[in-house]
Parts: C-alpha cells; sequence; structure tokens
C-alpha cells in the first residue's frame, strides 16, 4: 500500500479509503482513478482483512470527544465512524468528555462494563494529547490527535500538503503575491499550513515575503481586518489564502467593500469546505477537512477492515481534497520580481 502511495502521489490512509470502496468518502475522481491505475500498475492486489458480522463478539465503538459545539468536525468524524460500524451491525456511542482528564478516567469502569469492540477519541484542534489510561487497555484509534510515543494510531489532516495544494493553486492561476492570513499562533493546524503554503512558494521560485502573512483567530472579523492591512501594502497581495472558509468570508467582504474584484482582481482560497462556502460571492474555492473520512478509517481499523500502523508510527495523514469553485480564475501569467 505505501508504494501504491508513492505512485499515486498520495497518502497510505487516502489509498485504504479507496480501495476499501468506503462510502461517503469525499475524495476527488482523479484521485481514485490514479490509486487505481497505479495499483493495477504495480500488480497490487488488495485483499481487507474483512470482519464478518458472526466474528464480532463487541458490539459497540465508544467515540470520546473533548468537544462537539464549537466546530462542525468532531460531529462529521463521529458520523463517519457511525455510518461504517452500522455497515457490521456495530453501533457507536458518543460521549463528551470536555477535555477533563477525572471525567476521562471516570469513563473506564462504567464501559467496562459494556461490550466495547474499542475507542475513538477525538479532539476539536490538532493536538498532542496523553491518552486516559482506558484507552490503552482496549483497542483504540486516535482523530486530529496524536500521543508523544505512537503508543496508539492516530488520524490528522494532512495539513502541510494541503497547505501546498491551495498554495499551488492560486500559483498555477498566474498569481505571484500570495498573502496568506493564517489562524492562531502556536497550533498544528496554523502551523503546518504555513509550512505548506512556504514549500509551495519555494518550490515555484517565489520568494517568501513575511509581509504578506497575517495571523487571525478562525472567525470571520479577522480575515476582514488582515485582508484591510495586507491590501494596504505597498505591493498588494493578488490572491490571499485564508486558514479557514470562516477568516476567508470576512476576507471576501472586505474586498469587496476595498472595491476589489474576486477573483478577477484578488483570488481567495479558503480551507475546511463548510456549507457555507458554496454560497458566499462567488462561491469559495477551499479544500475539504477530512473528519468524515478520518472517522470511517479509524472505525475500519477497529474493525479489522484497514491496517493499524505499528507501534511508535507518527500519526497518519488524510489528504485534503481541493473544491474548485468560482473564487479563483486562472489568467495569463504577469511578470514579477521572484
Amino acid at each position: 500500500m505505501m508504494d501504491v502511495a508513492a505512485m499515486a502521489g498520495v497518502s497510505q490512509a487516502t489509498v485504504s479509503l479507496v480501495l476499501n470502496g468506503s462510502p461517503g468518502v469525499k475524495l476527488a475522481q482523479s484521485t481514485r482513478d490514479r490509486v487505481f491505475a497505479s495499483a493495477a500498475d504495480l500488480g497490487y492486489q488488495f485483499v481487507p482483512r474483512r470482519a464478518r458480522r458472526s466474528q464480532i463478539t463487541r458490539s459497540t465503538i465508544i467515540f470520546v470527544a473533548d468537544e462537539v459545539s464549537t466546530d462542525p468536525w468532531i460531529p462529521l468524524a463521529f458520523e463517519g465512524a457511525s455510518d461504517r460500524a452500522l455497515d457490521f451491525g456495530v453501533t457507536t456511542a458518543l460521549l463528551v468528555s470536555h477535555g477533563d482528564d477525572e471525567v476521562e478516567a471516570l469513563l473506564a469502569p462504567l464501559l467496562d462494563q459494556q461490550a466495547v469492540l474499542g475507542y475513538i477519541y477525538g479532539t476539536a484542534l490538532t493536538r498532542l494529547v496523553e491518552p486516559a489510561p482506558s484507552l490503552k487497555q482496549k483497542q483504540s484509534v486516535l482523530i486530529n490527535c496524536y500521543d508523544q510515543d505512537g503508543a496508539l494510531p492516530g488520524l490528522v489532516p494532512s495539513d502541510v500538503a494541503g497547505g501546498r495544494l491551495a498554495t499551488e493553486r492560486l500559483l498555477e492561476a498566474g498569481r505571484c503575491r500570495i498573502g496568506l492570513i493564517n489562524g492562531q499562533q502556536g497550533v498544528d493546524n496554523s502551523r503546518n499550513r504555513l509550512r505548506g503554503y512556504k514549500q509551495a512558494l519555494a518550490a515555484a521560485d517565489v520568494s517568501f515575503d513575511a509581509a504578506l502573512v497575517r495571523y487571525g483567530n478562525w472567525e470571520p472579523s479577522s480575515g476582514y481586518e488582515m485582508t484591510h492591512q495586507l491590501m494596504q501594502l505597498p505591493n498588494p497581495p493578488d490572491a490571499i489564502f485564508c486558514a479557514n472558509d470562516m477568516m476567508a468570508m470576512g476576507c471576501i467582504d472586505a474586498l469587496r467593500e476595498r472595491g476589489s474584484s474576486v477573483p478577477d482582481d484578488v483570488a481567495v482560497i479558503g480551507y475546511d469546505d463548510r456549507e457555507i462556502a458554496q454560497f458566499t460571492h462567488p462561491p469559495l474555492t477551499t479544500l475539504i477537512l477530512p473528519f468524515y473520512d478520518m472517522g470511517q478509517l479509524a472505525a475500519d481499523m477497529l474493525l479489522g477492515e484497514a491496517p493499524i500502523p505499528e507501534l511508535g508510527s507518527p500519526p497518519t495523514q488524510v489528504d485534503c481534497a481541493l473544491v474548485e469553485r468560482g473564487s479563483v480564475r486562472a489568467q495569463a501569467p504577469v511578470s514579477a520580481t521572484r
């Protein structure tokens, strides 16, 4: 599977999702075609470890979340896990701990009375965690988080690759001055999307300009404010990559207020693919946060449908697919200082 992933230019998690035929996975058809073509070229015959219903003696997966009300991502992961588990007659129960260690510790004796197949532990923010002992005592998978020593398998969005893909799309549209409105400093998502942004610029031989990077707080107000700051530069950007769709909404509002047309004057790309992204004016080009896919893959691991990484492995990166809409459009390349 690693050879197929390398040939297709995708993550091993994507190969698993495609070859397992997981329903509801939001991957571009071109990505699916590359995976199938690479598997065929390599002569790889994928044989999933099908877990027969008669072989499953435990009937419940416990999904423990630190938060479900601030963003839609963990509920999406739960939905993916639940949909997949139901294919095998397994139910999924959601418990919200609010990240309280004492609450999570109290869950163990209660849950030990249930017919638990395994645990999924998900966090609203991509981060390092110290799993509760109860998670280590049973088969468990981490979603959107990872532990220090890789004792438990983890699944996280491929934010470095996503940041690179978003920036590459703007470069392909002929944009040369690409601003970045990032999330809060010091968190994994912001740090990794910035890394991807820098990698894409370097690969295109475009010099990194720190003046084009601003930090917001993931809310529309900061996208609005930072866009005004960027457009007031002596040499303003001709494209802006917003690290989430909410800030992209504020960005588009600010550009409209300044009389700049999107995408003719300034192209805008977001990140998340929130439902509202298709209703902005113009509709927002963005990347999908693959939480539904991660939920399905986590359930597959617990059900024996997908391989579990070896102990000590880094978290598995799950690809963020690009969604093309109207806020980015190709234009003739223009000369620029590089």
